[in-house]
Protein backbone atom coordinates (compact mmCIF):
# COMPACT_ATOMS: atom_id res chain seq x y z
CA UNK A 1 0.00 0.00 0.00
CA UNK A 2 2.23 2.82 -1.24
CA UNK A 3 1.36 6.36 -0.20
CA UNK A 4 2.34 7.72 -3.59
CA UNK A 5 -0.55 5.74 -5.10
CA UNK A 6 -3.42 6.11 -2.64
CA UNK A 7 -2.65 9.75 -1.85
CA UNK A 8 -3.51 10.58 -5.46
CA UNK A 9 -7.18 9.88 -4.77
CA UNK A 10 -7.39 12.44 -1.95
CA UNK A 11 -9.33 15.39 -3.36
CA UNK A 12 -10.90 18.60 -2.11
CA UNK A 13 -14.70 18.87 -2.05
CA UNK A 14 -14.70 21.44 -4.86
CA UNK A 15 -12.96 19.03 -7.27
CA UNK A 16 -15.11 18.40 -10.33
CA UNK A 17 -16.66 15.01 -10.99
CA UNK A 18 -14.82 14.75 -14.31
CA UNK A 19 -11.46 15.37 -12.63
CA UNK A 20 -12.30 12.72 -10.02
CA UNK A 21 -13.11 10.31 -12.86
CA UNK A 22 -9.70 10.99 -14.39
CA UNK A 23 -7.95 10.26 -11.09
CA UNK A 24 -9.99 7.10 -10.57
CA UNK A 25 -8.99 5.80 -14.00
CA UNK A 26 -5.36 6.86 -13.62
CA UNK A 27 -4.87 5.13 -10.27
CA UNK A 28 -7.23 2.16 -10.91
CA UNK A 29 -8.13 2.28 -7.20
CA UNK A 30 -11.89 2.55 -7.91
CA UNK A 31 -12.40 5.11 -5.12
CA UNK A 32 -12.05 8.84 -4.51
CA UNK A 33 -11.57 10.13 -0.94
CA UNK A 34 -12.85 13.65 -0.31
CA UNK A 35 -10.91 15.45 2.44
CA UNK A 36 -10.52 18.87 4.01
CA UNK A 37 -7.28 20.86 3.91
CA UNK A 38 -6.01 18.91 6.91
CA UNK A 39 -6.92 15.55 5.35
CA UNK A 40 -9.97 15.11 7.55
CA UNK A 41 -12.36 12.68 5.87
CA UNK A 42 -15.48 14.27 4.39
CA UNK A 43 -16.73 11.39 2.23
CA UNK A 44 -15.95 8.83 -0.44
CA UNK A 45 -16.98 8.32 -4.05
CA UNK A 46 -16.89 4.97 -5.85
CA UNK A 47 -17.20 4.13 -9.52
CA UNK A 48 -20.82 3.11 -8.83
CA UNK A 49 -21.60 6.50 -7.27
CA UNK A 50 -20.35 8.27 -10.40
CA UNK A 51 -22.28 6.03 -12.78
CA UNK A 52 -25.49 6.52 -10.79
CA UNK A 53 -24.94 10.29 -10.96
CA UNK A 54 -24.52 10.05 -14.74
CA UNK A 55 -27.81 8.16 -15.02
CA UNK A 56 -29.54 10.92 -13.03
CA UNK A 57 -28.25 13.51 -15.49
CA UNK A 58 -25.71 15.13 -13.14
CA UNK A 59 -23.31 17.40 -15.02
CA UNK A 60 -19.70 16.21 -14.88
CA UNK A 61 -18.52 19.75 -14.09
CA UNK A 62 -20.38 19.63 -10.76
CA UNK A 63 -18.44 19.34 -7.48
CA UNK A 64 -17.52 15.87 -6.31
CA UNK A 65 -19.09 16.46 -2.88
CA UNK A 66 -22.52 16.54 -4.53
CA UNK A 67 -22.31 12.80 -5.18
CA UNK A 68 -20.12 11.57 -2.31
CA UNK A 69 -21.11 9.19 0.47
CA UNK A 70 -20.98 11.39 3.57
CA UNK A 71 -20.97 8.47 6.00
CA UNK A 72 -18.44 5.98 4.65
CA UNK A 73 -17.18 2.97 6.54
CA UNK A 74 -13.69 3.55 7.94
CA UNK A 75 -11.03 1.68 9.88
CA UNK A 76 -8.85 3.03 12.67
CA UNK A 77 -5.14 2.94 12.11
CA UNK A 78 -4.61 0.68 15.14
CA UNK A 79 -7.13 -1.99 14.04
CA UNK A 80 -5.60 -5.36 13.28
CA UNK A 81 -5.25 -6.46 9.68
CA UNK A 82 -7.32 -9.57 10.37
CA UNK A 83 -10.19 -7.51 11.84
CA UNK A 84 -10.14 -5.26 8.79
CA UNK A 85 -10.25 -8.21 6.39
CA UNK A 86 -13.05 -9.91 8.32
CA UNK A 87 -15.15 -6.73 8.30
CA UNK A 88 -14.57 -6.15 4.60
CA UNK A 89 -15.64 -9.67 3.74
CA UNK A 90 -18.80 -9.34 5.81
CA UNK A 91 -19.68 -5.91 4.38
CA UNK A 92 -18.64 -6.70 0.82
CA UNK A 93 -16.34 -3.65 0.60
CA UNK A 94 -13.14 -3.71 -1.44
CA UNK A 95 -11.82 -0.24 -0.53
CA UNK A 96 -11.99 1.30 2.97
CA UNK A 97 -10.17 4.46 4.16
CA UNK A 98 -8.04 4.26 7.29
CA UNK A 99 -8.28 7.25 9.66
CA UNK A 100 -6.58 8.37 12.86
CA UNK A 101 -8.22 9.62 16.08
CA UNK A 102 -8.84 13.04 14.48
CA UNK A 103 -10.56 11.47 11.47
CA UNK A 104 -7.63 12.29 9.21
CA UNK A 105 -7.01 9.87 6.35
CA UNK A 106 -3.77 7.97 6.87
CA UNK A 107 -4.21 5.04 4.51
CA UNK A 108 -6.44 2.91 2.31
CA UNK A 109 -7.19 -0.76 2.94
CA UNK A 110 -7.54 -2.70 -0.35
CA UNK A 111 -9.14 -6.12 -0.46
CA UNK A 112 -8.97 -6.90 -4.17
CA UNK A 113 -6.03 -9.24 -4.03
CA UNK A 114 -7.64 -11.17 -1.16
CA UNK A 115 -11.23 -11.33 -2.38
CA UNK A 116 -10.64 -11.80 -6.08
CA UNK A 117 -8.74 -14.75 -7.46
CA UNK A 118 -6.46 -13.94 -10.36
CA UNK A 119 -8.65 -16.16 -12.52
CA UNK A 120 -12.34 -15.33 -13.03
CA UNK A 121 -14.57 -18.27 -13.87
CA UNK A 122 -17.53 -16.27 -15.21
CA UNK A 123 -18.20 -17.36 -18.82
CA UNK A 124 -17.90 -14.81 -21.63
CA UNK A 125 -20.04 -15.27 -24.75
CA UNK A 126 -19.00 -13.27 -27.80
CA UNK A 127 -21.55 -12.90 -30.59
CA UNK A 128 -19.75 -13.22 -33.92
CA UNK A 129 -22.38 -14.69 -36.25
CA UNK A 130 -23.65 -11.57 -38.01
CA UNK A 131 -23.37 -10.87 -41.72
CA UNK A 132 -21.91 -7.38 -41.40
CA UNK A 133 -24.09 -6.29 -44.32
CA UNK A 134 -23.46 -2.57 -43.74
CA UNK A 135 -19.77 -3.26 -44.34
CA UNK A 136 -20.46 -5.50 -47.33
CA UNK A 137 -17.54 -4.08 -49.31
CA UNK A 138 -15.23 -5.49 -46.63
CA UNK A 139 -17.12 -8.57 -45.46
CA UNK A 140 -17.71 -10.40 -48.74
CA UNK A 141 -14.63 -12.51 -48.06
CA UNK A 142 -14.14 -11.96 -44.35
CA UNK A 143 -16.53 -12.04 -41.35
CA UNK A 144 -16.79 -8.69 -39.58
CA UNK A 145 -15.21 -9.87 -36.28
CA UNK A 146 -12.03 -10.74 -38.20
CA UNK A 147 -11.73 -7.34 -39.87
CA UNK A 148 -8.41 -5.85 -38.78
CA UNK A 149 -8.56 -2.78 -36.56
CA UNK A 150 -5.07 -1.54 -35.89
CA UNK A 151 -2.81 -4.57 -35.93
CA UNK A 152 -5.31 -7.37 -35.28
CA UNK A 153 -8.95 -8.48 -35.69
CA UNK A 154 -11.48 -6.59 -33.58
CA UNK A 155 -12.64 -9.85 -31.96
CA UNK A 156 -9.09 -10.54 -30.79
CA UNK A 157 -8.95 -7.13 -29.10
CA UNK A 158 -12.22 -7.94 -27.30
CA UNK A 159 -10.93 -11.37 -26.25
CA UNK A 160 -7.64 -10.00 -24.95
CA UNK A 161 -9.39 -7.24 -23.01
CA UNK A 162 -11.41 -9.86 -21.13
CA UNK A 163 -8.28 -11.96 -20.58
CA UNK A 164 -6.50 -8.95 -19.05
CA UNK A 165 -9.16 -8.94 -16.30
CA UNK A 166 -8.69 -12.63 -15.54
CA UNK A 167 -11.51 -14.20 -17.59
CA UNK A 168 -10.59 -17.47 -19.27
CA UNK A 169 -13.77 -19.34 -20.27
CA UNK A 170 -15.08 -18.17 -23.64
CA UNK A 171 -17.80 -19.11 -26.09
CA UNK A 172 -17.98 -17.62 -29.58
CA UNK A 173 -21.29 -17.76 -31.46
CA UNK A 174 -20.58 -18.21 -35.17
CA UNK A 175 -22.53 -18.43 -38.42
CA UNK A 176 -21.32 -16.40 -41.42
CA UNK A 177 -17.91 -17.75 -42.53
CA UNK A 178 -17.70 -19.60 -39.23
CA UNK A 179 -14.76 -21.71 -40.36
CA UNK A 180 -12.55 -18.62 -40.69
CA UNK A 181 -13.24 -17.57 -37.10
CA UNK A 182 -12.72 -21.10 -35.77
CA UNK A 183 -9.47 -21.48 -37.74
CA UNK A 184 -8.15 -18.20 -36.32
CA UNK A 185 -9.07 -18.63 -32.64
CA UNK A 186 -9.05 -22.42 -32.34
CA UNK A 187 -9.57 -23.77 -28.83
CA UNK A 188 -7.96 -20.70 -27.21
CA UNK A 189 -4.66 -22.37 -26.32
CA UNK A 190 -2.79 -19.56 -28.08
CA UNK A 191 -3.98 -17.30 -25.26
CA UNK A 192 -3.98 -20.01 -22.57
CA UNK A 193 -7.79 -19.87 -22.30
CA UNK A 194 -10.68 -22.12 -23.27
CA UNK A 195 -12.81 -21.30 -26.34
CA UNK A 196 -15.88 -23.28 -27.38
CA UNK A 197 -18.24 -22.47 -30.23
CA UNK A 198 -22.00 -22.02 -30.53
CA UNK A 199 -22.99 -22.85 -34.09
CA UNK A 200 -25.86 -20.92 -35.68
CA UNK A 201 -27.20 -22.45 -38.89
CA UNK A 202 -29.74 -19.61 -39.23
CA UNK A 203 -30.22 -16.07 -37.98
CA UNK A 204 -30.94 -16.28 -34.26
CA UNK A 205 -30.63 -12.67 -33.09
CA UNK A 206 -28.46 -11.34 -30.29
CA UNK A 207 -29.96 -13.66 -27.63
CA UNK A 208 -31.40 -16.65 -29.51
CA UNK A 209 -28.03 -18.38 -29.82
CA UNK A 210 -27.84 -18.62 -26.02
CA UNK A 211 -30.50 -21.35 -26.18
CA UNK A 212 -27.87 -23.54 -27.85
CA UNK A 213 -25.46 -23.49 -24.92
CA UNK A 214 -24.64 -27.11 -24.14
CA UNK A 215 -24.17 -26.36 -20.43
CA UNK A 216 -25.97 -23.72 -18.38
CA UNK A 217 -23.56 -21.30 -16.65
CA UNK A 218 -23.36 -21.56 -12.88
CA UNK A 219 -22.35 -17.91 -12.39
CA UNK A 220 -23.29 -14.54 -13.89
CA UNK A 221 -22.01 -14.47 -17.47
CA UNK A 222 -21.13 -11.84 -20.04
CA UNK A 223 -22.62 -11.49 -23.50
CA UNK A 224 -20.99 -9.03 -25.89
CA UNK A 225 -21.33 -8.21 -29.56
CA UNK A 226 -18.17 -9.11 -31.47
CA UNK A 227 -17.81 -5.77 -33.27
CA UNK A 228 -17.33 -3.33 -30.38
CA UNK A 229 -14.19 -1.53 -29.30
CA UNK A 230 -14.25 -0.40 -25.68
CA UNK A 231 -12.02 0.27 -22.68
CA UNK A 232 -14.71 -0.71 -20.19
CA UNK A 233 -13.52 -2.28 -16.91
CA UNK A 234 -15.26 -5.67 -16.93
CA UNK A 235 -14.63 -6.25 -13.22
CA UNK A 236 -16.40 -2.98 -12.36
CA UNK A 237 -19.29 -4.07 -14.58
CA UNK A 238 -19.52 -7.42 -12.77
CA UNK A 239 -19.35 -5.67 -9.37
CA UNK A 240 -22.11 -3.26 -10.43
CA UNK A 241 -24.32 -6.16 -11.53
CA UNK A 242 -23.78 -7.99 -8.24
CA UNK A 243 -24.20 -4.87 -6.09
CA UNK A 244 -27.61 -4.16 -7.63
CA UNK A 245 -28.74 -7.79 -7.32
CA UNK A 246 -29.80 -7.65 -10.96
CA UNK A 247 -31.04 -10.56 -13.03
CA UNK A 248 -29.67 -8.74 -16.07
CA UNK A 249 -27.49 -5.68 -16.61
CA UNK A 250 -27.31 -3.78 -19.89
CA UNK A 251 -24.44 -1.41 -20.64
CA UNK A 252 -25.53 1.96 -21.98
CA UNK A 253 -23.60 4.65 -23.84
CA UNK A 254 -24.59 8.32 -23.74
CA UNK A 255 -25.22 9.34 -27.34
CA UNK A 256 -25.49 13.05 -28.11
CA UNK A 257 -27.33 14.47 -31.11
CA UNK A 258 -27.10 18.13 -32.09
CA UNK A 259 -30.09 19.67 -33.84
CA UNK A 260 -28.63 21.81 -36.67
CA UNK A 261 -31.37 24.44 -36.45
CA UNK A 262 -32.89 26.87 -34.00
CA UNK A 263 -35.62 25.00 -32.08
CA UNK A 264 -38.79 26.93 -31.36
CA UNK A 265 -40.96 26.66 -28.28
CA UNK A 266 -44.50 27.57 -29.35
CA UNK A 267 -47.74 28.04 -27.40
CA UNK A 268 -50.49 27.81 -30.01
CA UNK A 269 -49.38 30.62 -32.34
CA UNK A 270 -47.15 32.52 -29.88
CA UNK A 271 -43.38 32.16 -30.08
CA UNK A 272 -42.05 31.76 -26.53
CA UNK A 273 -38.41 30.81 -26.94
CA UNK A 274 -35.69 30.05 -29.50
CA UNK A 275 -32.90 27.63 -28.63
CA UNK A 276 -30.09 27.66 -31.18
CA UNK A 277 -28.77 24.25 -32.22
CA UNK A 278 -29.53 22.42 -28.96
CA UNK A 279 -27.94 19.09 -28.10
CA UNK A 280 -30.09 16.17 -27.02
CA UNK A 281 -28.63 13.15 -25.25
CA UNK A 282 -29.89 9.60 -24.93
CA UNK A 283 -28.67 6.40 -23.31
CA UNK A 284 -28.37 3.75 -26.02
CA UNK A 285 -27.86 0.00 -25.83
CA UNK A 286 -24.09 -0.61 -25.96
CA UNK A 287 -24.23 -4.32 -26.84
CA UNK A 288 -22.58 -5.56 -23.61
CA UNK A 289 -24.55 -7.47 -20.97
CA UNK A 290 -24.23 -9.45 -17.74
CA UNK A 291 -26.90 -12.10 -17.18
CA UNK A 292 -27.81 -14.45 -14.35
CA UNK A 293 -28.11 -18.12 -15.39
CA UNK A 294 -31.88 -18.28 -14.79
CA UNK A 295 -32.51 -15.56 -17.41
CA UNK A 296 -31.96 -18.30 -19.98
CA UNK A 297 -35.42 -19.60 -19.05
CA UNK A 298 -36.91 -16.61 -20.90
CA UNK A 299 -35.24 -17.50 -24.21
CA UNK A 300 -37.28 -19.69 -26.59
CA UNK A 301 -35.46 -22.70 -27.97
CA UNK A 302 -33.83 -22.58 -31.38
CA UNK A 303 -35.51 -19.47 -32.75
CA UNK A 304 -34.73 -15.84 -33.55
CA UNK A 305 -34.70 -13.76 -30.36
CA UNK A 306 -33.03 -10.40 -29.76
CA UNK A 307 -31.50 -9.17 -26.51
CA UNK A 308 -34.00 -6.27 -26.08
CA UNK A 309 -36.80 -8.85 -26.16
CA UNK A 310 -35.05 -10.78 -23.39
CA UNK A 311 -34.86 -7.64 -21.23
CA UNK A 312 -38.54 -6.95 -21.89
CA UNK A 313 -39.39 -10.42 -20.61
CA UNK A 314 -37.17 -9.97 -17.56
CA UNK A 315 -38.82 -6.66 -16.73
CA UNK A 316 -42.31 -8.11 -17.26
CA UNK A 317 -41.49 -10.97 -14.88
CA UNK A 318 -40.67 -8.51 -12.10
CA UNK A 319 -36.99 -9.36 -11.99
CA UNK A 320 -34.44 -6.60 -11.47
CA UNK A 321 -32.72 -5.21 -14.56
CA UNK A 322 -29.95 -2.64 -14.26
CA UNK A 323 -28.24 -0.13 -16.54
CA UNK A 324 -24.46 0.31 -16.38
CA UNK A 325 -23.45 3.63 -18.01
CA UNK A 326 -20.22 3.44 -19.97
CA UNK A 327 -18.01 6.45 -19.39
CA UNK A 328 -14.97 4.87 -21.03
CA UNK A 329 -14.14 4.66 -24.73
CA UNK A 330 -16.80 2.82 -26.76
CA UNK A 331 -17.35 2.43 -30.49
CA UNK A 332 -19.74 0.15 -32.38
CA UNK A 333 -18.17 -0.71 -35.74
CA UNK A 334 -21.44 -0.91 -37.60
CA UNK A 335 -20.87 1.10 -40.75
CA UNK A 336 -17.99 2.26 -42.91
CA UNK A 337 -17.54 5.61 -41.17
CA UNK A 338 -17.26 3.81 -37.81
CA UNK A 339 -14.72 1.37 -39.25
CA UNK A 340 -12.61 4.26 -40.53
CA UNK A 341 -12.91 6.07 -37.18
CA UNK A 342 -11.79 2.92 -35.35
CA UNK A 343 -8.72 2.69 -37.57
CA UNK A 344 -7.75 6.28 -36.79
CA UNK A 345 -8.34 5.98 -33.03
CA UNK A 346 -7.02 2.50 -32.32
CA UNK A 347 -3.37 3.41 -31.79
CA UNK A 348 -4.26 6.22 -29.38
CA UNK A 349 -6.73 4.15 -27.36
CA UNK A 350 -5.11 0.70 -27.44
CA UNK A 351 -1.62 1.33 -28.77
CA UNK A 352 0.22 1.32 -25.45
CA UNK A 353 -1.10 -2.15 -24.62
CA UNK A 354 -0.35 -3.91 -27.91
Amino acid sequence: MKDVIWEKVLVAPETSIIEAMRLMDETALQIIIVVSGERQLLGTVTDGDIRRAILKGTELKERIDTVMNRRPTTFKADESRQDMLTAMRLLGFSRVPIVDDRNRVVGLQILDTLLRPTSKDNPVILMAGGLGSRLSALTQNCPKPLLPIGNQPVLQTILENFISYGFHKFYISVNYKAEMIIDYFGNGSRWDVSIEYIHEDKRMGTAGALSRLQERPQQPFFVMNGDILTKINFLQLLDFHTEHKAAATMCAYKYELQIPYGVLKVDRYRLQEITEKPTQSFFVNAGIYVLEPDTLDHIPADTFFDMPSLFEKIIASGQESAVFPIREYWLDIGKMSDFELAQSEYAKVFGEEK
